[in-house]
């Protein structure tokens, strides 16, 4: 995807509010402009964040950026329920959806199967993934990670290196954690593409 001509991908990044849904987006960003991407990262603030679903746009683009809404996302990362339900709809026909499948039940995307024809849906068990590490609050991070695997947009130094940056000032502690996860998600990937 890195050598496409007019790259230009748009993602929306939604879970629980508390979930990292807003660090995983500004990460994914930052990352592209480390590449050398424009990028654009708009947080979306409101009373759904108390308990309810908490979401971003992630735009990254080897062209300039007019706005960083998206309304017909390429991509989405949906880490639970109510997210699906908010968001599927949007995605583009041929867009790919990032699926918590701890929290995302596969009898809800089967009965999806109209809306979600023509598009590329990968589940991934975000939760248990975060859990085997022993690190159950970077769902985030192995969403992140699944992501990187499944675009590829830039090398994975750009995550690292965001990461770093992100996590400065008294919080270098998380950054092995949070690298550690980052991996996690790119091995499940990595490995359902080899079966």
């Amino acid at each position: 995807m890195k050598n496409a001509k007019n790259f230009k991908i748009e993602i929306i990044f939604s879970g629980f509010g508390g979930q990292g849904i807003l660090f995983a987006g500004n990460l994914f960003a930052l990352a592209g402009v480390l590449a050398g991407y424009h990028a654009t990262f708009l947080p979306v603030y409101g009373p759904e964040m108390r308990g309810g679903t908490c979401n971003c746009t992630t735009i990254i683009s080897q062209t300039e950026i007019a706005s960083p809404v998206v309304k017909e996302p390429d991509v989405l990362v949906l880490l639970n329920l109510p997210s699906y339900l908010k968001f599927m709809s949007r995605l583009k026909k041929k867009g790919l959806a990032l699926l918590n499948s701890d929290l995302i039940p596969e009898e809800v995307i089967l009965k999806d199967d109209k809306l979600n024809q023509g598009k590329r849906i990968l589940k991934i068990p975000m939760n248990s993934l975060s859990e085997n590490i022993g690190y159950p609050q970077l769902a985030n991070i192995v969403a992140v990670g699944a992501l990187w695997a499944t675009l590829k947009a830039f090398e994975k130094k750009y995550i690292e290196e965001a990461l770093k940056k992100m996590l400065k000032g008294g919080k270098e502690r998380f950054l092995a954690p949070n690298l550690e996860a980052f991996k996690a998600g790119v091995e499940f990937v990595v490995k359902k593409k080899t079966k």
